[in-house]
Protein backbone atom coordinates (compact mmCIF):
# COMPACT_ATOMS: atom_id res chain seq x y z
CA UNK A 1 0.00 0.00 0.00
CA UNK A 2 2.86 2.20 1.16
CA UNK A 3 4.70 1.71 -2.58
CA UNK A 4 1.47 2.74 -4.54
CA UNK A 5 1.16 5.95 -2.57
CA UNK A 6 4.63 6.72 -3.49
CA UNK A 7 4.56 5.61 -6.64
CA UNK A 8 1.85 8.01 -7.16
CA UNK A 9 3.20 10.74 -5.33
CA UNK A 10 6.19 10.48 -7.67
CA UNK A 11 4.23 10.69 -10.64
CA UNK A 12 2.36 13.64 -9.44
CA UNK A 13 5.37 15.43 -8.92
CA UNK A 14 6.51 14.39 -11.85
CA UNK A 15 3.78 15.70 -13.78
CA UNK A 16 3.35 19.27 -11.94
CA UNK A 17 7.37 19.37 -12.70
CA UNK A 18 6.45 18.93 -16.42
CA UNK A 19 3.59 21.14 -16.53
CA UNK A 20 5.69 23.75 -14.69
CA UNK A 21 7.93 23.49 -17.14
CA UNK A 22 6.28 23.30 -20.10
CA UNK A 23 4.44 26.65 -18.66
CA UNK A 24 7.56 28.31 -18.78
CA UNK A 25 9.07 27.52 -22.33
CA UNK A 26 5.81 27.56 -24.02
CA UNK A 27 4.03 30.00 -22.04
CA UNK A 28 6.90 32.21 -21.18
CA UNK A 29 10.08 31.97 -22.97
CA UNK A 30 8.76 30.68 -26.28
CA UNK A 31 6.29 33.99 -26.54
CA UNK A 32 8.90 36.60 -25.53
CA UNK A 33 11.32 35.21 -28.26
CA UNK A 34 9.21 35.22 -30.91
CA UNK A 35 7.40 39.19 -29.78
CA UNK A 36 11.18 40.27 -29.81
CA UNK A 37 12.65 38.83 -32.74
CA UNK A 38 9.51 40.17 -34.65
CA UNK A 39 10.10 43.73 -33.02
CA UNK A 40 13.39 43.36 -34.16
CA UNK A 41 13.53 42.39 -37.44
CA UNK A 42 10.07 43.30 -38.45
CA UNK A 43 8.77 45.57 -36.08
CA UNK A 44 6.40 47.87 -38.85
CA UNK A 45 4.62 44.50 -39.76
CA UNK A 46 4.48 43.13 -36.14
CA UNK A 47 2.26 46.06 -34.96
CA UNK A 48 -0.11 45.73 -37.37
CA UNK A 49 1.54 47.82 -40.36
CA UNK A 50 0.19 50.98 -39.02
CA UNK A 51 0.14 54.82 -41.08
CA UNK A 52 0.65 57.93 -39.44
CA UNK A 53 -0.07 60.87 -40.14
CA UNK A 54 0.88 64.34 -38.02
CA UNK A 55 2.15 61.65 -35.17
CA UNK A 56 -1.34 59.79 -34.67
CA UNK A 57 -1.62 56.40 -35.89
CA UNK A 58 -4.82 57.06 -38.64
CA UNK A 59 -5.07 53.49 -39.75
CA UNK A 60 -3.46 49.87 -41.27
CA UNK A 61 -1.89 49.59 -44.70
CA UNK A 62 -3.65 45.70 -44.92
CA UNK A 63 -7.55 47.36 -44.30
CA UNK A 64 -9.81 49.59 -46.16
CA UNK A 65 -11.15 52.29 -45.11
CA UNK A 66 -14.34 54.49 -46.26
CA UNK A 67 -14.24 58.77 -47.04
CA UNK A 68 -17.52 59.94 -46.39
CA UNK A 69 -19.69 62.54 -45.51
CA UNK A 70 -22.01 62.60 -42.06
CA UNK A 71 -24.61 60.68 -42.11
CA UNK A 72 -27.55 62.52 -42.38
CA UNK A 73 -30.87 62.27 -40.88
CA UNK A 74 -32.83 59.93 -42.82
CA UNK A 75 -30.13 58.50 -44.69
CA UNK A 76 -29.14 54.37 -44.23
CA UNK A 77 -26.08 55.09 -46.06
CA UNK A 78 -23.46 57.89 -46.38
CA UNK A 79 -22.52 59.35 -49.13
CA UNK A 80 -19.04 59.60 -50.36
CA UNK A 81 -17.20 62.36 -49.66
CA UNK A 82 -15.46 63.21 -53.15
CA UNK A 83 -12.40 65.44 -52.54
CA UNK A 84 -10.90 62.14 -51.54
CA UNK A 85 -9.97 59.27 -53.52
CA UNK A 86 -12.16 56.63 -53.22
CA UNK A 87 -11.37 52.33 -52.41
CA UNK A 88 -13.06 50.04 -53.48
CA UNK A 89 -17.08 49.14 -52.26
CA UNK A 90 -16.47 47.76 -49.31
CA UNK A 91 -19.87 46.83 -47.92
CA UNK A 92 -18.68 43.14 -47.20
CA UNK A 93 -20.99 41.75 -45.56
CA UNK A 94 -22.32 44.53 -43.43
CA UNK A 95 -21.95 45.63 -39.94
CA UNK A 96 -22.42 42.92 -37.14
CA UNK A 97 -25.61 45.01 -36.46
CA UNK A 98 -27.15 44.23 -39.05
CA UNK A 99 -25.95 40.32 -38.80
CA UNK A 100 -27.85 40.37 -34.79
CA UNK A 101 -24.14 39.29 -34.23
CA UNK A 102 -22.70 41.41 -31.03
CA UNK A 103 -24.66 44.20 -31.22
CA UNK A 104 -23.43 46.04 -28.42
CA UNK A 105 -20.33 47.05 -30.55
CA UNK A 106 -21.21 47.98 -34.14
CA UNK A 107 -18.07 46.55 -36.55
CA UNK A 108 -17.77 46.10 -40.35
CA UNK A 109 -18.03 42.46 -40.97
CA UNK A 110 -15.05 41.10 -43.01
CA UNK A 111 -16.16 38.68 -46.14
CA UNK A 112 -17.51 38.67 -49.49
CA UNK A 113 -21.28 38.75 -50.51
CA UNK A 114 -20.80 35.16 -52.10
CA UNK A 115 -23.44 35.89 -55.13
CA UNK A 116 -22.91 34.40 -58.22
CA UNK A 117 -22.62 36.19 -61.23
CA UNK A 118 -25.67 36.15 -62.61
CA UNK A 119 -27.34 36.94 -59.01
CA UNK A 120 -30.38 39.71 -59.73
CA UNK A 121 -29.11 41.86 -56.98
CA UNK A 122 -25.35 41.70 -57.84
CA UNK A 123 -26.14 42.85 -61.13
CA UNK A 124 -28.30 45.72 -60.23
CA UNK A 125 -25.16 46.71 -57.39
CA UNK A 126 -23.11 46.78 -60.05
CA UNK A 127 -25.24 48.55 -62.67
CA UNK A 128 -25.69 51.25 -59.81
CA UNK A 129 -22.29 51.95 -58.80
CA UNK A 130 -21.31 52.07 -62.56
CA UNK A 131 -23.31 54.83 -63.42
CA UNK A 132 -22.54 56.41 -59.93
CA UNK A 133 -18.68 55.97 -60.59
CA UNK A 134 -19.37 57.86 -64.23
CA UNK A 135 -21.58 60.56 -62.38
CA UNK A 136 -18.89 61.22 -59.75
CA UNK A 137 -15.84 61.61 -61.72
CA UNK A 138 -16.95 63.59 -64.43
CA UNK A 139 -16.05 67.12 -64.89
CA UNK A 140 -16.23 69.71 -67.18
CA UNK A 141 -13.48 68.92 -69.24
CA UNK A 142 -12.93 65.66 -68.12
CA UNK A 143 -16.05 63.12 -69.04
CA UNK A 144 -16.01 59.36 -67.85
CA UNK A 145 -17.49 56.63 -69.95
CA UNK A 146 -18.65 53.69 -68.32
CA UNK A 147 -16.42 51.47 -70.14
CA UNK A 148 -13.40 53.66 -68.18
CA UNK A 149 -14.67 52.26 -65.16
CA UNK A 150 -12.36 49.44 -63.78
CA UNK A 151 -13.84 46.09 -62.30
CA UNK A 152 -12.75 47.17 -58.69
CA UNK A 153 -14.54 50.28 -58.84
CA UNK A 154 -17.81 48.83 -59.02
CA UNK A 155 -17.53 45.12 -57.01
CA UNK A 156 -15.71 44.63 -53.40
CA UNK A 157 -12.71 41.86 -52.82
CA UNK A 158 -13.26 38.80 -50.93
CA UNK A 159 -12.45 40.14 -47.83
CA UNK A 160 -14.46 43.65 -48.92
CA UNK A 161 -11.43 45.74 -46.89
CA UNK A 162 -9.06 45.65 -50.07
CA UNK A 163 -6.77 48.72 -49.31
CA UNK A 164 -5.88 49.01 -52.55
CA UNK A 165 -7.35 50.34 -56.02
CA UNK A 166 -5.83 49.70 -59.36
CA UNK A 167 -3.69 52.89 -61.05
CA UNK A 168 -6.16 53.27 -63.30
CA UNK A 169 -9.29 53.72 -60.98
CA UNK A 170 -7.30 56.02 -59.07
CA UNK A 171 -5.61 58.49 -62.55
CA UNK A 172 -10.17 57.99 -63.25
CA UNK A 173 -10.69 59.87 -60.07
CA UNK A 174 -7.59 62.41 -60.24
CA UNK A 175 -9.60 64.90 -62.44
CA UNK A 176 -12.60 65.18 -59.59
CA UNK A 177 -10.37 65.12 -56.88
CA UNK A 178 -8.51 68.01 -58.55
CA UNK A 179 -11.49 69.95 -58.72
CA UNK A 180 -12.60 69.68 -55.89
CA UNK A 181 -10.00 70.98 -53.84
CA UNK A 182 -8.90 73.53 -56.37
CA UNK A 183 -5.37 71.55 -56.96
CA UNK A 184 -3.93 71.36 -61.20
CA UNK A 185 -5.00 68.39 -62.00
CA UNK A 186 -1.06 67.41 -63.43
CA UNK A 187 0.16 67.40 -59.57
CA UNK A 188 -2.53 65.17 -58.54
CA UNK A 189 -1.71 62.66 -61.14
CA UNK A 190 1.99 62.94 -60.49
CA UNK A 191 0.76 62.39 -56.82
CA UNK A 192 -0.87 59.09 -57.77
CA UNK A 193 2.27 57.96 -59.77
CA UNK A 194 4.39 58.51 -56.79
CA UNK A 195 2.21 56.08 -54.34
CA UNK A 196 1.97 53.15 -57.12
CA UNK A 197 2.93 50.32 -56.19
CA UNK A 198 4.61 48.12 -58.67
CA UNK A 199 4.66 43.95 -58.75
CA UNK A 200 5.76 42.27 -56.15
CA UNK A 201 9.80 40.59 -57.23
CA UNK A 202 8.53 42.40 -60.26
CA UNK A 203 5.97 39.58 -61.70
CA UNK A 204 3.51 38.63 -58.93
CA UNK A 205 0.25 40.67 -58.58
CA UNK A 206 -0.76 43.85 -60.36
CA UNK A 207 0.00 47.65 -59.68
CA UNK A 208 -1.55 48.74 -57.02
CA UNK A 209 -2.57 51.79 -54.71
CA UNK A 210 -2.50 52.43 -51.46
CA UNK A 211 -6.27 54.41 -51.08
CA UNK A 212 -5.11 55.91 -47.15
CA UNK A 213 -1.71 56.36 -47.98
CA UNK A 214 -2.75 58.64 -51.25
CA UNK A 215 -5.25 60.61 -49.82
CA UNK A 216 -2.36 61.69 -46.53
CA UNK A 217 -0.34 62.24 -49.46
CA UNK A 218 -3.23 64.55 -50.74
CA UNK A 219 -4.17 66.62 -47.83
CA UNK A 220 -0.50 67.26 -47.41
CA UNK A 221 -0.52 68.56 -50.90
CA UNK A 222 -3.91 70.33 -50.15
CA UNK A 223 -2.23 72.29 -46.99
CA UNK A 224 0.89 73.26 -48.92
CA UNK A 225 -1.36 75.00 -51.27
CA UNK A 226 -3.39 77.17 -48.68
Amino acid sequence: MNNSVASTARLLGAGLRALLVLTVICGVIYPLAVTGIAQGLFNDKANGSEIKSEGKVVGSELIGQRYDLPLKKGQETAAPDLKWFQPRPSNGLGSNRDAGVNTQYNLILSGATNLSGDNKDLIANVKAAKAAVVKDNSTAGFKVKPSDVPAEAVTSSGSGLDPHISPAYAELQAHRVAEKNGLDVNKVEKLVDEHTDGRILGFVGEPRVNVLQLNIALKELVADKS
